[in-house]
């Protein structure tokens, strides 16, 4: 993907105006090497935060440091990719401990699944699960260290939990007066924002703060507005720094080297994720336990003289225990849909307008993913996407306004 030499010369420069979703448009920052046209930019010049040890070593010197990663934390190199944990070992920093999020260190946990401490194989790094009972890193899981590198592939939706882990670190390093450096990587559903803004009665791991569904936002940004709008607890704030990327702007199409959790196993299920995910909350699968991991989505109660796509779940690594085990499920197979620019609402009102039992349909899970009950009304009301979409335009508006200050490219 990115094989490019380490740079450290950099300026910042400004773009014209891009759509974001359904809202006003708004500027586009831009960080670009002197030598580089942003008109020319791809994803293959675009260098992460985890790439520019000019800039993060000297933040390192001297102090015992730990890391919140999986195995999306990597860099590159002319001669192949290495993970974070090695690169740094072999630069001399006293790397002391991981922290580890959702689907484990080496990201091959099913959602959900229970993360158990250990020792990291490879290195013999102590390993800290931050899934499951200990969310937030404890006093003592902290103690002796200095600084905490967060280094975590996001994927640009409230209810991807990588987000809900940087909070809990953020506030952990606030209230134990420990810097949080969080290396900077793409969103690759950077481009637009879009869905309804959670409200807060609703909060939960799968949504904390009032954001819309997608955010726009690299996880930089994100750990600039969550201190900026001081949703820590009691308002408190981390002592933060953002090691920026290279030659990166929102609008730039970006195919990640690696993939982030074990059901987004490509560009294709990581741009339709935001739309696909709503059916986690309803009695359809979204793909687990297939090959086409939020790519298809389908269910035995689905209409089949409507639905002609047909799968059979089976129990695979990240999904033992997918919906619909064993069974044959109808519905779509979007695996080579166009790329979306905004969620799509219709597939969503399409399930439900032909399943056996609509009163069956969502479960409770539903709201937290929606974080609003309005959503499941909405559709039981028999809106349409388009009258749907017209309700989240308020909040839309303002959220984009707020987002604007924490911009970085």
């Amino acid at each position: 993907m990115i094989k490019r030499l380490f740079k450290s010369t950099f300026l910042f420069a400004f773009i014209g105006l891009v759509s974001c979703g359904n809202t006003d448009s708004q500027k586009e920052r831009l960080t670009v090497s002197e030598d580089q046209n942003p008109a020319e930019l791809t994803s293959e010049d675009i260098i992460v935060g985890a790439n520019r040890p000019e800039t993060y070593l000297p933040l390192l010197h001297g102090k015992n440091v730990g890391l919140v990663g999986n195995q999306s934390s990597r860099i590159d190199k002319e001669t192949g990719y290495i993970h974070l944990v090695d690169s740094l070992l072999s630069l001399d920093v006293n790397l002391k401990k991981v922290f580890a999020p959702e689907h484990g260190f080496r990201g091959t946990a099913d959602a959900g699944e229970a993360i158990e401490d250990g020792k990291d194989a490879e290195t013999g790094l102590p390993v800290i699960s931050l899934y499951g009972d200990n969310k937030k890193p404890k006093p003592e899981q902290l103690e002796g260290l200095d600084v905490l590198i967060f280094d975590l592939q996001d994927v640009g939706a409230r209810f991807y939990t990588y987000i809900s882990s940087l909070h809990y670190v953020m506030e952990a390093c606030a209230e134990n007066n420990i810097q949080l450096i969080v290396f900077d990587r793409p969103n690759p559903n950077g481009h637009y924002i879009d869905g309804p803004i959670l409200e807060m009665e609703n909060k939960s791991f799968v949504g904390m703060h009032p954001i819309p569904t997608v955010h726009g936002l690299t996880m930089g940004e994100y750990a600039k507005m969550i201190n900026g709008e001081k949703w820590l607890k009691d308002g408190i704030q981390c002592d933060l720094e953002v090691v920026e990327m290279e030659n990166y702007k929102h609008s730039l199409a970006y195919e990640l080297p690696v993939k982030p959790s074990p059901n987004l196993p490509n560009a294709q299920s990581i741009n339709l994720y935001p739309s696909l995910c709503f059916f986690e909350g309803t009695n359809v699968n979204a793909g687990r336990g297939t090959d086409k991991q939020f790519q298809v989505f389908g269910s035995p109660y689905l209409d089949k003289t409507y639905f002609d796509y047909t799968y059979t779940p089976e129990s695979k690594d990240g999904a033992k225990n997918p919906k619909h085990l064993g069974e044959t499920c109808y519905g779509r197979d979007l695996s080579n849909y166009e790329a979306l620019d905004k969620i799509n609402l219709e597939w969503l009102i399409e399930a439900y307008n032909n399943t056996k039992d609509q009163d069956k349909f969502f479960n409770a899970f539903f709201t937290k993913l929606a974080g609003t009950t309005k959503l499941q009304q909405q559709i039981e009301e028999g809106l349409s996407a388009a009258q749907i979409r017209e309700s989240w335009k308020p909040g839309l508006a303002e959220f984009s306004e707020r987002r604007e200050k924490y911009l970085l490219y």
